[in-house]
Formats: structure tokens, C-alpha cells, sequence
């Protein structure tokens, strides 16, 4: 028993290394303040999980999310249903925007890409699928944090330059499950995303709810 419990400890450990680097890159002296592990754990964790390709360092030394949680993401959201019953959704809100189009669904302290569908444009916001992002910042995270209103807006608060607006996607009962998105640049999407997307992004999250409760 005790060792079914230490395993699991080093669980909960590395998980709570992941969720504080989906907030952003950490160099090692931050590590214990963000994860609320001593340093010399935070340091054997980061460096086992980057032995695994779940943890990377950047040109700076910092800790980032490891490129192996992409193609992890994409292969769990490819076996999760609200994606495949809402991409047809998706499709048409990007063909209808021009705009790039995600959906995300909430993962412990962050959000989780389940779609990305991109815009044709040449200048286009880029999310892959299973990219890990913060919930206190951009609009899919304010909407999955429980923001109300039919849509919410974003205008470079997570990245300069992008602008965003969502939906939220509840279930008959009123819970929020995803967040529908239209992100790009600022120059296109405005200074004021809601005004010209927020009827559009609201409309396909009722879309999506549809089809859900069929």
C-alpha cells in the first residue's frame, strides 16, 4: 500500500508541474513558488518529464509544456466525442468568420485545445490541438472560468497583437463544458472582436449544444 501511495504522490507532483508551466514558461528559481514543491523535487520532476519530451527548456533555460503533449492531446481529443459532434460547427464558423476557430475544454488549472481549425489567411493565429493554455487570460479561458454573457471578447491579453472572442457550450442542465472561439490579429478582428464575431461565435456554441443533446 505504501508504495501504491508514493506512486501516486509523484503523480500529483508532476502534475501540478504541468499545470504551473500551462500558465507559462518557469526557470527553475520559480518552480517552487508556482508548484508548491521544495526545489530539488521540482528540479528532478522537470527533468524527468523533459527525458520524456513532456517538459522542454527554451534558449533562456526556462521550463516550457513539451511538444510530445501536443501530438497526446491530439490523440485523446481525437477519442473524445463534443470534437467530432462539433467540428461541422466549427468548419462553418471558420468558412463563415475567415477567421481561425478553436474549441476548448477545461483540464485542472488550464484549458485544453480539443479543435483548432486555422484561417485561410496568410497572418492567422496558430493553436494546435493539445496546446495547454491558462485560464485567467484570453476569453476561452474567462468563458470556462464561468464569465457570463452570451459571448466574451479578448484583446491582447494572453499575445500582442491577437484578439479574441467566445461561447461558452453548456449541457441541458446549464454546465459549461467548451468554449467556442474566433481568434486572430487585432487589425482584422479589431479592437472590439465581440461587435463584429460575438453574434456569429454564440450562435455556433447553440449549434454545437444541439447536437449534443440529440
Amino acid at each position: 500500500m505504501e508504495h501504491t501511495v508514493g506512486r501516486v504522490g509523484v503523480v500529483d507532483k508532476a502534475s501540478a508541474l504541468l499545470d504551473a508551466l500551462a500558465t507559462g514558461p518557469l526557470a527553475l528559481a520559480d518552480l517552487p513558488a508556482a508548484t508548491g514543491l521544495p526545489r530539488a523535487t521540482a528540479y528532478r520532476l522537470a527533468t524527468a518529464l523533459e527525458d520524456h519530451g513532456l517538459v522542454r527548456r527554451d534558449g533562456d533555460g526556462r521550463f516550457r509544456l513539451g511538444l510530445r503533449l501536443v501530438s497526446l492531446g491530439r490523440a485523446a481529443a481525437e477519442g473524445f466525442p463534443l470534437a467530432e459532434a462539433a467540428r461541422p460547427v466549427l468548419e462553418r464558423l471558420r468558412d463563415d468568420t475567415g477567421e481561425s476557430v478553436q474549441l476548448y475544454v477545461r483540464a485542472g488549472d488550464g484549458r485544453v485545445a480539443l479543435e483548432s481549425l486555422e484561417s485561410g489567411h496568410g497572418l492567422r493565429w496558430i493553436v494546435p490541438v493539445g496546446a495547454v493554455l491558462p485560464l485567467d487570460r484570453g476569453s476561452a479561458g474567462r468563458v470556462l472560468s464561468g464569465a457570463g454573457g452570451s459571448w466574451v471578447e479578448s484583446v491582447e491579453e494572453r499575445e500582442k497583437g491577437v484578439a479574441s472572442v467566445s461561447a461558452a457550450v453548456r449541457t441541458a442542465a446549464g454546465d459549461v463544458v467548451a468554449a467556442v472561439s474566433v481568434s486572430g490579429p487585432v487589425d482584422r478582428l479589431t479592437r472590439s472582436p465581440g461587435r463584429r464575431y460575438g453574434r456569429a461565435v454564440a450562435a455556433a456554441a447553440r449549434a454545437i449544444e444541439d447536437v449534443l443533446q440529440r
